[in-house]
Formats: structure tokens, sequence, C-alpha cells
């Protein structure tokens, strides 16, 4: 089995897989790689303990890492611990979806399932082959090529490389993985020899010469010659490209300034990548629960204004952060263009959920005016976005005081103009928007007087004339044509494709806009309190009307058909008119289909989505949710790992209860048998079958048998051997004699079947109390009658595979021959 070799491999690729760290914004994919190399080590000992060919090896590796993964992240389709159609479905999906944010993403990137997914795959593969090249063929060395492999990566992506930490530890893996195999290969040679000193004193005559003591080499200094070349070559490594300029971007050993001094770029995931993921999510998780003060119903909790659109995506200006920037209990900047507008201050109350993963904004009522939150969070002042750079949002509680703007359509139609740097940013519109986009703005939003008469009829025409359909099968926008394509032909997109567009449409006709990406207020399970799911996840466009600040649209459809939770604020709903002239008359009348009052942007209490479970209901089983990865793929492994272990044990128990099962149920007569066959007897069966269990226990449990002896010879050898009790020899000498008369006599067995049932248990009982407990836990756990059977059935079938490849290689030739 090479059990101490098998553990130095697996001690070798997690070392390695240290190498990984820059990759991920967590340590969780550690553990991922883990559980893989634990089921790839013990399928890798299943495979030798069955002396299997090393192909069969490779592949029984392979199918232990199937099974890990299978077990880990598809449970749930599985059958029982077996894949199944759906849980491999599930695999290749979630690894796409993994591809897909890894190659979006720049490092670290999020651990999510996706990613974390692959991660276990590519170290459980690097596993695999360091266990065939190092444990089955016996070439340790080679087997520091895939090892390699895992620093290559980082290598490639990141700048800044690996650190010398890590470095050393996988080096030290390798080494100790070399250091072993060489130990097994000289101890494959036999016992070390000794030599013996000459006596240079003559001894006294009549004497015997005094004893010579042997004398082992001493392989201590070499062993410490080949500990310090180690350690030399390692520090070498490591010194060297820190001491060399220009190969350490920070400085002697990593630990120098960069450039920036105090000032830090904040760089987060793809937002709307995030987006696409929460909605997209089956399970439908609790990110949070809050309570708010707000009479009127809560208003959307904004994480991100992304200001700035390339032509393909849209997303946020890079964020320079400082320690000015701390909130530290202060009053935040006031909201840029909010000075007429009519404002209530609101307090909400936030608890998310610990279950949570990497959320660095946190989400809050726009506009956020104090907030109190433990850790290290931050403010950006012109959009009041709130981050960190090393905390995360989940599991904390925090207290958000913030002014909520109630513009009314005379005032957002009444709107001065914009200032200078507004307009300068926030309507910057690339040159390479095709201009069919350009020409529908206009022609949508032609004879209206004002912006706000132009923001209401590019809703208007997303939520109800426009012909859209909403649909979360739709791929995210990747380029600008894709959202040429949902505005001219496809028309069916979620919240991301609504939002980016109007707010595009929007920069085009001039109003200054961005795009939002928050959740919606979620559903009410009691009086005050609101609960968000993954579902709630929404993205929105926010426009800038001077005297209001950013107010927020929703051109996404609601309700069933819809985002389910979104609603259309008051003011985004007024009649507009169809001609040329002054609007601001009209503005001031809402629609007759708007739930809501002209002076109130949230939903009236009637519009609100409340939650039938009740509020315990909802808040229940948010510690079970999967939100990242714990320990869960660490104990899959393990229970794989004791399931391929249980394969023997189980297979043993199930020859036993075959043999004795088939004395109960005779076989049927077959037609093509002859007639005059003699029927087998049930003693004789009964006599063979307690023969074959007793010899299995005692290979089982370590003790000789020699297939040439007879049965009354071998039972009286094991009668010596164990210096059985009186019950023990009876039931001993019962299963010979039965044996015996069943081999060579014509007379029938007088035991019956159940004596001698009873007579091998006890037997068995004897075999076990004379050996140690080591081998007795063998013979419970890893029998080698079955291990044995079990090889054997193995390579008969690889041998019959290989006979079957070879006959169809030859069919052409044969068929030419003809």
């Amino acid at each position: 089995m090479r059990f101490r070799i098998t553990v130095m491999a697996g001690v070798a690729t997690l070392a390695g897989s240290l190498g990984l760290y820059p990759l991920f914004e967590r340590s969780g994919w550690f553990w991922a790689g883990f559980g893989a190399v634990l089921a790839v080590g013990g399928a890798g000992l299943l495979a030798r303990r069955l002396r299997l060919p090393a192909l069969v090896n490779l592949l029984f590796g392979l199918v232990g890492l199937l099974l890990y993964l299978n077990l880990a992240y598809a449970p749930g389709e599985s059958w029982f611990v077996l894949p199944s159609p759906a849980s491999v479905r599930h695999l290749v999906d979630l690894g796409e979806n993994g591809w897909l944010a890894a190659n979006r993403y720049a490092a670290p990137v999020p651990l999510l399932p996706g990613i974390e997914l692959l991660v276990a795959a590519g170290v459980g593969l690097v596993a695999v082959l360091v266990d065939l090249l190092a444990v089955r063929l016996r070439r340790a060395a080679p087997a520091g090529l895939p090892l390699l492999a895992m620093y290559s990566v980082p290598a490639a992506v990141r700048e800044d490389g690996v650190n010398w930490l890590a470095f050393g530890a996988g080096a030290f893996g390798f080494l100790a993985l070399l250091m072993a195999d060489a130990r097994e290969q000289v101890g494959g040679w036999g016992r070390m020899v000794t030599s013996y000193h000459r006596q240079r004193e003559v001894p006294l005559a009549g004497a015997a010469p005094p004893e010579e003591p042997p004398v082992r080499p001493d392989a201590a200094a070499l062993a410490a010659t080949g500990r310090r070349i180690a350690l030399g070559a390692v520090a070498v490594a490591v010194l060297v490209p820190a001491a060399v300029p220009g190969l350490q971007p920070r400085g002697m050993l990593g630990m120098g300034g960069g450039p920036g001094g105090g000032t830090q770029t904040v760089t987060t995931p793809d937002p709307l990548v995030s987006l696409k993921r929460e909605l997209t999510r089956l399970d439908d998780s609790i990110v949070l629960t809050y309570k708010t003060d707000d009479p009127d119903g809560p208003d959307y909790l904004r994480l991100y204004a992304l200001d700035k659109f390339d032509g393909d995506r849209w997303t946020y200006s890079p964020l320079q952060s400082s320690a000015k920037d701390r909130l530290d209990g202060k009053d935040l900047p006031a909201p840029p263009g909010l000075s007429v507008a009519s404002v209530r201050e609101v307090t909400t109350r936030v608890h998310v959920r610990s279950a949570v993963k990497d959320m660095t904004f946190l989400p809050v009522p726009y506009a956020p005016s104090r907030v109190s939150v433990k850790g290290d969070w931050r403010v950006h002042g012109p959009s009041l976005m709130l981050y960190s750079l090393r905390d995360s949002a989940g599991g904390r509680d925090y207290t958000v005081r913030s002014l909520r703007a109630r513009p009314t359509s005379a005032q957002l139609a009444a709107a001065g103009t914009y200032p200078a740097e507004v307009v300068a940013h926030y309507t910057a519109v690339p040159r390479n928007v095709p201009p069919q986009v350009r020409q529908l703005a206009q022609q949508i939003t032609a004879g209206s007087s004002s912006a706000l008469a132009q923001a209401v009829r590019l809703q208007r025409w997303f939520t109800q004339t426009g012909g859209f359909s909403y649909d979360l099968k739709a791929p995210a926008p990747q380029r600008g044509g894709d959202l040429a394509d949902f505005l001219l032909h496809s028309r069916r997109g979620y919240c991301e494709q609504f939002a980016a567009s109007m707010a595009l449409m929007a920069r085009i006709l001039g109003i200054p806009s961005r795009v939002a990406m928050g959740y919606t207020p979620g559903s009410e399970v009691r009086p005050g309190e609101w609960v968000v799911r993954s579902r709630d996840a929404h993205a929105w466009p926010e426009l800038y009307f001077e005297g209001s600040g950013w107010v927020r649209f929703e051109p996404t459809p609601a309700g069933a058909a819809g985002q389910g939770t979104a609603v259309a604020p008051g003011y985004s709903l007024p009649a507009v008119s169809a001609g040329g002239g002054s609007e601001s008359s009209t503005a001031e009348t809402p629609d007759t289909s708007s739930p809501t009052d002209t002076d109130s942007p949230s939903p009236s209490p009637s519009a609100r989505h409340r939650n039938d479970e009740g509020g315990e209901e909802a808040a229940a089983g948010q510690d079970g949710e999967k939100g990242g990865f714990t320990a869960a793929p660490w104990v899959a492994g393990t229970v794989l790992v004791l399931l391929l272990l249980a394969v023997p044990m189980g297979l043993r128990m199930f020859t036993r209860r075959r043999r004795w099962a088939a004395l109960t149920s005779p076989p049927k007569p077959s037609p093509r048998a002859p007639a005059r066959a003699a029927a087998p007897d049930p003693a004789a069966g009964a006599a063979h079958a307690a023969w074959r269990e007793m010899r299995a226990d005692a290979l089982d449990h370590g003790l000789e048998w020699r297939a040439s002896d007879s049965p009354r010879a071998t039972a009286r050898r094991l009668g010596e051997l164990l210096e059985l009790d009186a019950a023990g020899a009876q039931a001993l000498t019962r299963i010979a004699r039965a044996e015996e008369l069943a081999r060579y006599s014509l007379s029938r067995p007088a035991e019956p079947p159940e004596r001698l049932r009873a007579d091998v248990r006890t037997v068995r009982e004897a075999f076990a109390a004379s050996v140690g407990r080591r081998a007795r836990w063998r013979a419970r756990l890893l029998p080698p009658s079955t291990m044995t059977q079990t090889g054997t059935a193995l390579r008969t079938a690889g041998n019959r595979v290989l006979d079957v490849t070879a006959r169809l290689n030859d069919l052409p030739a044969r068929l030419r021959r003809r």
C-alpha cells in the first residue's frame, strides 16, 4: 500500500498548493483542495491494496476525485453518494460559471462556488498525477512537474508572484517527498550491512576472545549533509530573487513599500457579475434583515453607483481611499444637488447574515448621512458609497441614518441647469455607440419639453409600450453591441440590461445618469421589519436633477412577470402630454394606475410584498445556507475516504451472507440440465460453506493456511497454534469432520447448517483473540481474503478488456486477409 509515501505525496501536493494563495480573496480554497487530496490518496491506497495496474491506479484516483466533487458540490442531485446525470450536469454548469467568473475578475478573485469547484478539481488532478508518479510508479522526481505547474498559475496572473514563505513550504514539501522515496528505495534492498572492528589487543592464553559488537555505518552525517543541501538550495531560491533588482516590486522579501504612500486604489469584483449570480441562485437565500422607521415603507438599498460607461459595460471610476475617508462616527458629506426637495430623516437598522461572504460595500438607503458600524469602513464622497478595504459586511449589525428626498413632479420638471462638473462626468457617451441607438432615444422622447418628461417616456417605453419582456436566461451584456441588440432586436433581458440601457439613452439626451446596484426593499415579515433575499438583487438608473440630486427610476418590469419586488417611484408616473407644448402643467397630475402618492417615492402599504411564512420562518435556516466555503468539502472528503475503505468490509459481509443464504434457497432446476442429474446435497453444501468461511477468517487474521493439508491436519495445526478452549476445539473439530465427510466420504455429514454456522462464529472469535489489535482491525476493515478476491476479479476483467481490444485492433487485418 505504501502508506507513508502516500501521505508524503499528499503533503507535498498541499504544500505546493499554498502558492495559489494570491489568486483568492479568502482561504477557503485550501480546504477544498485538502478534501480533494484526501479523496485521491484514499482511492490510491485502495488501488494499491488490490495490486492493480498503474493505469487502473490512475482511474481509481480520478474516480475518487469525481466522487468527492459530487459529494461536496452536488449532493442534492446525487444517487446517495454516486454521481447521477443531474449531479454531473450541475458540476459542469458550476464549473462553467466558475470559469467565466475567473476570466472576468481580476486577482484576487472572490471564492465563488464555481471557482471553488475549479480549485478542488485542479488540485485534485495534480494529486492524481503526483500519486501515480511518486507512489505507484516510484518516480518521485518527475512528480515535481505537476507541483511546479501550480506555481506557474499565480506567476502568470500576478506581477507580485508568490510569497517566499509559500514557495519555501512547497519546496520543502517536494524535498520531503524525495527523501521519503529515497528511504524506501534504499530500504527495499534489505537490512543494513554491519561491519566489525578487529581487536588490537591480544587475548590471554586460554581465554575466549571478547565478542566484537557490530558497528553500523554512520548515516547521520550523510543525512545531515542532505538536510544542509536542501536548506541551502531553498534559501538560495528565496534570497537571490529578492536581491536581484527588478524581480521584487515590493522590496526585499515582499516587505518593502510600494507606490502610493497612504492612498490605496479600491478594487472589487465586477458588481454586475455578482448581480447575475444573485438573481439566478436556486436556493433564494436570505441576504439581510432590517428595521426602518419610515412610515411610507423603505426605499431601495444601494451598494454601488456605476458612473462610467466604456462602450461595453458600466462600472465605477477607480476609488482612491485614504485614512481621511474613514467613517469614525462622523457625519457623511451632503448628497450632491439636494437643495430644494423636501427631506425626511430615516433610521434603518440592518443585520447582514453571517453566511454572506465578500460583501465589501454596505447596502444602505440613499442618501446616508451617518453610519454606525464596527470595522474600517470608508465613504466615497461624490457617490456616497460605503466600502472597506479588508472587512466584510457578513455577520455585521449597523445603523444608518439617511436623508430620503421626496421630490414632487413639479420640482423635477422645473429643475435648473446642471453644474458643469456633473455634465462633464455623467453625460459622457463613447463614440462607438451605434447611431441607431441615438436615433431611438430621440424618437422615443420626441416632443418632450423637460428632462423629467424625457425620463418618464423612456421608463414607460421600457415597461409598457416597447414590447420588452423580463428574462433571467438572457446573457449579460459584454459589448456595446449587446445593448444595441437588446434595444433594437431581442428586447429580452433582466434588470441589468434595462438599467444600463435607460442610463445610456438618458446620457444621449443630455441628462446626467448612472447605474445603481443593490437590493429592492424585499418582503415585510412584520410591521417595520423586512427580509431581503438573493432574488431581490437589482440594478436601476439614477438621474440627476438640480435641487433634488440623484433620483431613481424603474425601467424594469415589475410584478410576477418581472422583478417581483421592484416598484416605480411616484414622481416617475405622471401623465405626459403627447404634444409638443409645455408639460409642466400635466406633470403634476399622477397617472391613475400609480399606487403611490405623487409626493412619495415609496410604495403604499398595499403594494408591499409580504412573506406568508412569517418572520420566524423567513429568518430560519440561514445558518445552514451556503455562503462560501466552510469545512463541508473537508468533511465530504473524509466521508468519501471512509466509504472507500468500507468497500472491502462490505464485500466481505456480502460474501458471507451469500454463502449461507444459498443454503436456504435451493437453486431452480435449469431446463438445459440433464434429467437424471442428482440434486445437490444441502448438508454437503453447508460443510463446504463453513470450511470456506473458516479459511477466509484465517487469512483475514493473518494465520497460515496450507492448501495441501487435509481438513483433519488443518484442524490439528490450528488447534495447537491457537490453544483453544473446549468449546472452540469442539467447534473446529466439527467443521473439519463435516468437510472431511463431504469431501471424501459417501455418507452424509451429520451436522446441521445452523450448528456449523455457530461453530464458524466461535472459531472466528478464537482467531480474533489469538492475534493483536492491529490484525483484528485489518480483518474487519481490510480483510485480505476479499482484497485478494477483488484484485483477482479486477485483473481478470482488465485482461479480458485488453484481449477484446487487441482482437478489435486485429479485426481490420483479418478482414483484409479474407
